[in-house]
């Protein structure tokens, strides 16, 4: 007796007679159809989340989140440009390096990579690849010894194990009585490396900088230098301003830029897959117009009743209105809360199935993230759970403004 009359009216409503029994079955269908689809956008959302970050964690585990380089394509005072970057706010550690394309060979195999020579006591400043070794150190990389760190699937090609000799090629040519011919160095395996993203673990090699020096004919100079930041996500804006405070001499790139396609079609394949989830949600939430219309129909006696003793049009609309939206609110809770106990428990859960069923849904020698990583991020949870109870209002509206329209002398006339 204390709760509003329309409020009041439309919650009895939900409650089940003998001869409603079918509209009570459509009105669950209903709210599971929700529940489901909300439950099934939220896990979905997460486990892109997680991939999304264990990627771009696997990305940035090799690559600098900025990189100066020389107008020339290298940098010939670049210990004076480190001292200054020290001073810098945002920037955390700088390590130099020099990059070139270059074959390399073992017995009958050869290979194209992306050899890099690197600093090895500083190359912790601004990556992971020395938490990433399978076999041997990066300070194993001592220059003049021409030790040389490959990738695990490069590695695996060529055929080669620690200790074993490769020849590496580079692009330069030396002029001999013989002609002209390309600079060639043989370097020892001392090192592999596996940080789990094909594009570094098949193509990339690392020596050490003097030896890259004299591979390249670099001299003192090296191709740049890469840098840690405080704030991956800020990196565009900091590389704008640190651009602007070296002048002209420097071009400062982000990580955003070396792959930013990447990054852009894992946001497209979000958008679309949010859109197509979405969809489900709706059409479970527009079966609320079906439940509506047959309540409508099973209720125009007492809409009838009500009117003539003074309930308006717009409280009649607010009774189907509140029916509608309770189907909406209850489904939406249910969804949202499994949703989240799936999101937060998936990396348990399916390697459960897995080994319930013996299956493997994921095979690490194919997509190279095994595990099926989640990522809980709440302002979606929140945006899905008001997309569905939004849809679940909206759908209200057509059956309640039937209802609101019925004239009580026509249908009393036949009581």
């Amino acid at each position: 007796m204390f709760k509003p009359l329309v409020f009041y009216i439309g919650l009895r409503y939900t409650r089940a007679k003998r001869r409603t029994q079918f509209i009570s079955f459509i009105t669950l269908t209903s709210v599971l159809g929700i529940a489901l689809g909300v439950s099934a956008l939220i896990t979905v959302l997460s486990v892109m989340n997680g991939f999304e970050a264990e990627l771009r964690e696997r990305i940035l585990g090799m690559t600098a989140h900025a990189t100066i380089t020389g107008r020339y394509g290298q940098l010939d005072n670049w210990r004076k440009l480190d001292e200054k970057l020290k001073n810098y706010p945002h920037v955390e550690g700088a390590a130099p390096f020099i990059s070139g394309q270059v074959m390399i060979n073992a017995d009958r195999r050869v290979s194209g990579t992306m050899l890099n020579g690197i600093m090895p006591d500083y190359e912790s400043r601004v990556s992971e690849v020395g938490n990433k070794m399978k076999a041997g150190k990066l300070t194993d990389l001592v220059a003049g010894q021409y030790g040389i760190v490959l990738g695990a699937e490069l590695a695996n090609y060529l055929g080669v194990m620690m200790g074993d000799k490769i020849t590496v090629i580079s692009p330069q040519i030396n002029s001999t009585p013989a002609g002209i011919v390309p600079r060639m160095r043989r370097f020892t395996v001392v090192g592999i490396f596996q940080v789990g993203m094909y594009e570094y673990d098949r193509n990339m090699a690392l020596i050490n900088i003097e030896d890259a020096a004299k591979l390249f004919r670099m001299g003192d100079a090296v191709s740049g230098l890469r840098i840690k930041l405080d704030d991956l996500f800020n990196a565009p804006r900091i590389t704008y301003e640190l651009g602007k405070a070296l002048y002209d001499d420097y071009q400062v790139s982000d990580w955003t830029l070396a792959h930013s396609n990447f990054f852009k079609a894992i946001q497209i394949e979000k958008r679309v897959m949010f859109i197509i989830l979405l969809l489900i949600v709706a059409v479970a939430a527009f079966n609320i117009v079906s439940t509506l219309v047959m309540v409508v129909t099973d209720k125009r006696a007492d809409i009838a009743i009500l009117k003539t003793q003074g309930l308006t049009s717009g409280s009649v609309m607010g009774i189907f209105m509140v029916l509608g939206a309770i189907i909406g609110v209850v489904g939406t809770a249910l969804g949202t809360v499994g949703g989240i106990l799936l999101a937060l428990n998936v990396e348990t859960i399916v390697p459960a199935i897995e080994k319930l069923f013996h299956v493997q849904f994921m095979a690490a020698d194919v997509y190279y993230i095994s595990e099926l990583p989640s990522k809980l991020v709440w302002m979606d949870v929140y945006l899905i759970a008001g997309m569905a109870f939004f849809l679940s209002l909206l759908a209200t509206i057509y059956p309640a403004w039937q209802a609101s329209r019925i004239n009580p002398a026509e249908v009393l006339r036949y009581e």
